[in-house]
């Protein structure tokens, strides 16, 4: 089989390579949205339908992408964002996209609902290890969960705050899909379509002593990733005054991910956030959200270079970096493209991802005429007629 360079020129051709090797109800907990699944396909359009005005005759030989994070330098203005089924995409994706991650210098934000230990990501994630939360309504299991991150050497906390319910998410109820994953007879005739999947990832994982298990929840709610658990369940009455008791316990840079709104944003720098995540979660959480990339200007102006701003949400080509980037982002969060790259081929799935783009992002900046990310800035953008 010809490898996964040769099969995949950019993440559309990942995705659909993904597509074709997973079962149905996974893809579909990957890649829809919730209600009428609107969201999705609006964060992709409204980041093409955003121009890049090139300026010529600029001497462009020698370019670098490199910025800097928290402190960190990094070869490119790129940051995995969590994203919690990567070991059902492959037989061990999360180490597989982490190792990836490390590969190409960017930080691996790992899940709360992640299937591996915060150790043995701290092991490859040697590019930066940011952890990812939400408030859940018992806060002394969710503080739990920051002691941990805190003493396996997390670099960044990632606070998620745009679930404050379970979503819509109408599609993965139809297939049969839950989180955790319940045996149902939908799921396993998926499965069972999928032999090559079946045998690769979980056959792997049975042969090696069973299921993937929520490797760093607490004690008392752990369990596997089938099966029953005590669940955890996301509280709707997180508010600020968490934000402040989160801000005192924990030591290292913390990001509030999932706001849209300015005076949020305002709010977020008023409470001691180091960082700000633009996001509305890929489309999967609130079908009437705006598309991200049309509320970065406002928070990027609210917050006004007193913390950092990220990006998230419908980046497929290495131009949306640059789109984002050139609207006051400092960096720019994926998710599916390096879901999709493991589905594929696993790390190599995964770092071929991250390869596109970076060159994608390459190419972008030697056809905008500049040589520095530094450079950019709202001149470059307009939109499409």
């Amino acid at each position: 089989m010809p490898d996964i360079a040769e099969r995949a020129h950019n993440i559309a051709q990942l995705r659909a390579l993904a597509r074709r090797r997973l079962p149905r109800a996974i893809w579909e907990f990957v890649e829809r949205g919730t209600e009428d699944d609107l969201l999705i396909g609006r964060n992709v359009s409204a980041l093409q339908a955003l121009n890049l005005l090139p300026r010529t005759l600029r001497d462009v030989s020698s370019r670098s992408a490199r910025t800097t994070l928290f402190g960190r330098s990094q070869p490119l203005p790129l940051v995995i964002a969590p994203t919690g089924v990567a070991d059902l995409m492959w037989h061990r994706g999360e180490r597989a996209i982490a190792r990836a991650a490390a590969a190409a210098g960017i930080p691996f934000t790992q899940t709360t609902s992640s299937t591996t230990a915060f150790a043995e990501i701290a092991k490859v994630a040697s590019a930066g290890h940011w952890m990812q939360m939400y408030l859940w309504e018992r806060r002394d299991l969710s503080w739990q969960v920051v002691d941990a991150a805190r003493d396996h050497g997390a670099d960044v906390l990632v606070l998620t705050v745009d679930t404050p319910l379970w979503p819509l998410r109408e599609f993965n109820r139809r297939a049969g899909m839950s989180n955790p994953v319940r045996p149902n007879a939908r799921l396993v005739g998926d499965f069972l379509r999928r032999p090559g999947w079946l045998a690769s990832v979980i056959g792997r994982y049975m042969l090696e002593g069973g299921l993937p298990q929520f490797a760093n929840y607490p004690a008392e709610v752990g369990g596997r990733v089938t099966g029953k658990v005590a669940r955890v369940t996301n509280s709707a009455s997180v508010d600020w005054k968490d934000v402040e008791a989160l801000r005192r316990r924990w030591p290292g840079k913390l990001v509030v991910k999932g706001l849209l709104h300015p005076e949020d944003a305002r709010l977020a720098v008023e409470h001691g956030v180091d960082g700000i995540a633009v996001s509305n979660h890929g489309g999967r959480n609130f079908d009437s959200s705006p598309p991200a990339i049309a509320a970065l200007p406002a928070v990027v102006d609210a917050v006004a270079g007193r913390a950092t701003v990220l990006f998230d949400s419908g980046v497929r080509r290495g131009a949306d970096v640059i789109k984002a980037l050139a609207l006051g982002a400092d960096a720019v969060m994926v998710g599916r493209a390096t879901l999709y790259g493991c589905a594929a081929a696993g790390e190599r799935g995964a770092a071929h991802a991250l390869s596109l783009l970076a060159n994608e992002i390459d190419v972008a900046m030697a056809m905008l005429g500049i040589a520095a990310l530094d450079e950019l800035n709202r001149d470059f953008v307009s939109p499409a007629i």
